[in-house]
């Protein structure tokens, strides 16, 4: 059995010898930058950074609007159900490449056939990405363009969608 002065000294050694070391090795790298803000709590910075947020939490998007083009009614079944499927493809590319984070159709039946939202700082740039869907070579649709500012966290929907999405189109 040890002695009670005995325990008291290793205790003490122990707990000496901790705090040392605490003292003479340096902390590890936080991984997230906490910012305690009169708006919320917890604030990730680095998130926030790793998103492109501005101090709102926003960003500057260019959104298109999928029109209805001026061939689309003079296009055959056929060709149509392949310009859809190029469509879709160019679609998945554009997702893969971080460039367009959301993308769908309207379910209502109207001139207006769909929406993305392209992760690019200019108008021009999306007009370039719009050139290579075959929908919009073909003239079945055509896209109207508009800077928009929307919330930074819309850029983790395609991760979020990916953990969700049973079936590809």
């Amino acid at each position: 059995m040890i002695k009670r002065q005995t325990f008291i000294k290793i205790f003490l050694f122990v707990a000496i010898a901790s705090v040392s070391y605490s003292c003479l090795v340096p902390e590890k790298k936080r991984l997230a930058q906490i910012d305690i803000t009169e708006v919320g709590f917890g604030i990730d910075s680095l998130l926030a950074v790793q998103l492109g947020a501005d101090e709102y939490g926003m960003k500057t998007y260019v959104l298109a609007l999928l029109k209805q083009g001026p061939r689309r009614l003079m296009i055959d079944s056929v060709t149509a159900t392949n310009l859809q499927k190029a469509h879709l493809a160019n679609i998945t590319r554009l997702a893969d490449e971080g460039k367009l984070v959301i993308a769908g159709p309207f379910m209502d039946n109207t001139d207006l056939k769909g929406v993305y939202i392209f992760d690019v700082k200019a108008i021009e740039e999306a007009q370039k990405l719009c050139e290579t869907d075959p929908a919009i070579k073909a003239g079945s649709l055509m896209m109207e363009l508009h800077p928009w500012y929307g919330s930074a966290a819309i850029m983790q929907i395609p991760v979020i969608h990916n953990k969700i999405v049973k079936k590809q189109p």
